[in-house]
């Protein structure tokens, strides 16, 4: 096991508990804001991990895949999804609630994309404060994706950089219409109420093949263009 791939998992699981508790204190903030206090008074308008962390979808499966390739255990790698515990709402609080139960959801993807976005000012602002700061941060971006022989990432670089990876990947992932992600709320609010009674009965297990399967290729597809957009940018700035 090389010092950088311990550093960078390191790096992985904090942005990744940090991201994910972003999210669902985005939820809540927004729920409260809309007329659903329900959160708030559980104290779930915090950053604070205690309040959000759920002991398999924060800690074990995203450990298992960012630290499980270090240790002989390759099936654990690829795809680095997790989540937390969700964020209560009461819908009958809200003043509009199809409309507010919306805006609601889309605040937890919507402020991944914002993660994705503050990162990505860092390390445009890094890029012309450093010296030769535009090789750095691209060979920093690089090395978050692969492995870099020779080369050192800059700390903060590789930070952004992997926050506007994991970013991505969660905001994508939560907006699949697969119960019981953010998408999958989005889902129940625009089908007919016939067609909601079929689609909450849909057992765990398919969801969680459909997330691990399906959701891994979905990713794929869209985080790749992403990718290469940030890319694009940074070889332009």
């Amino acid at each position: 096991m090389q010092q950088f791939d311990f550093i960078k998992a390191v790096f992985e699981f904090v942005i990744l508990i940090f991201s994910l508790c972003v999210h669902e204190c985005a939820h809540a903030w927004m729920a409260s804001r809309l007329g659903d206090q329900t959160a708030r008074l559980e104290g779930r308008i915090t950053l604070n991990p205690m309040y959000h962390v759920d002991p398999i979808g924060t800690l074990l499966f995203p450990g298992l895949m960012i630290f499980g390739p270090l240790f002989g255990l390759s099936m654990f790698g690829g795809m680095l999804v997790g989540w937390a515990k969700p964020t209560p709402v009461i819908t009958r609080n809200f003043r509009k609630i199809v409309r507010d139960d919306n805006l609601t959801t889309l605040a937890g993807p919507a402020s991944n994309l914002l993660i994705v976005a503050v990162a990505f000012i860092v390390l445009l602002i890094d890029a012309r404060v450093v010296p030769n700061g535009h090789s750095v941060v691209l060979g920093s971006f690089i090395a978050a994706l692969e492995r870099v022989e020779g080369f050192t990432p800059q700390p903060v670089a590789l930070l952004c950089a992997l926050a506007i990876l994991i970013n991505l990947m969660l905001c994508i992932f939560n907006l699949l219409p697969i119960p019981p992600l953010d998408g999958s709320r989005l889902m129940r609010n625009i089908l007919p109420y016939n067609a909601v009674q079929v689609y909450d009965r849909i057992p765990f297990w398919v969801s969680y093949l459909l997330m691990i399967f399906v959701g891994g290729m979905i990713i794929h597809a869209f985080v790749s263009p992403a990718i290469n957009l940030v890319l694009w940018g940074l070889l332009h700035i």
